[in-house]
């Protein structure tokens, strides 16, 4: 998009090496190398099992890759060991890491015993150690740029599916994530909610945010990346601008399952 000439010179945020990842006998991620740039949007397509989630999962270690790098800021996650018995290195860091990333779940994962306010504090509080004051102001006025200010004294189950993943997205651009993450974030959504979910989304892409999103909604990857990635059975098969992944598509595979999502 017009930010991408701008974004070839910056560094990547992300970047991720070789990666390979097996539950058990089998192996769902077999080599994959991608990076983003600061205030790029990467989009990650493909059909189910073909490794998105397990890629977005390994970039803030809910996943340890059996082989492979995973850089933030040109930092490197340390890990010890080989294979299914690969673990974190150092628990310090990725904590520090992790503070840097938020991450949007298809299931919204609030605290069911916190009102939304408290959700939205609980990390810049508890992890980050901030001020209360402070991030009390933060975490308000996240919650109005997603249009639910008025819910800050509510709990979840007082809220819409898209009312408790916006309240999500808050509580994620709360600790001021150097990335955003988001795994399929309007899957579990009725289509008039995955609406309002999809327009935040977007003004975040617009704020310049560095994203990388996992989605099943292809309009949406077409007007929101700047970049997309299509995943086939745990390899990138094509990846490009929007406008050359979608409009000039070149990979036969690809060109499939675009059919398919368009004619279900």
């Amino acid at each position: 998009m017009a930010q991408a000439a701008a974004q070839a010179d910056k560094s990547p945020v992300v970047s991720i090496t070789g990666l390979h990842k097996s539950f058990g006998e089998l192996e769902v991620l077999k080599g994959i190398s991608f990076s983003a740039r600061e205030g790029e949007v990467v989009s990650l397509i493909g059909s189910s099992g073909s490794g998105k989630s397990t890629l977005l999962r390994c970039i803030n270690m809910l996943e340890v890759p059996d082989r492979g790098t995973v850089m933030i800021d040109g930092e490197e996650i340390a890990l010890r060991g080989a294979g299914s018995r690969r673990h974190i290195a150092d628990e310090g860091q990725i904590r520090r890491i992790r503070s840097e990333l938020g991450m949007v779940f298809q299931s919204f994962n609030l605290w069911a015993h916190m009102t939304i306010l408290e959700n939205v504090m609980e990390a810049p509080l508890i992890v980050q150690r901030r001020q209360r004051a402070e991030v009390e102001q933060q975490a308000l006025e996240t919650l109005d740029k997603v249009g639910i200010r008025d819910k800050a004294g509510s709990y979840p189950n007082q809220l819409s599916g898209g009312q408790q993943q916006r309240a999500a997205i808050a509580r994620a651009l709360c600790i001021n994530p150097r990335v955003m993450l988001f795994d399929e974030p309007t899957s579990a959504l009725d289509p008039e909610l995955q609406v309002e979910v999809l327009r935040v989304i977007k003004v975040l892409a617009d704020e310049g945010r560095t994203m990388i999103l996992v989605t099943h909604d292809m309009d949406f990857a077409r007007s929101i990346s700047d970049r997309v990635i299509f995943l086939h059975q745990g390899l990138i098969e094509e990846e490009g601008a929007p406008e050359e992944v979608f409009g000039a598509t070149k990979s036969a595979r690809l060109k499939q399952f675009l059919n398919a999502s368009h004619h279900p």
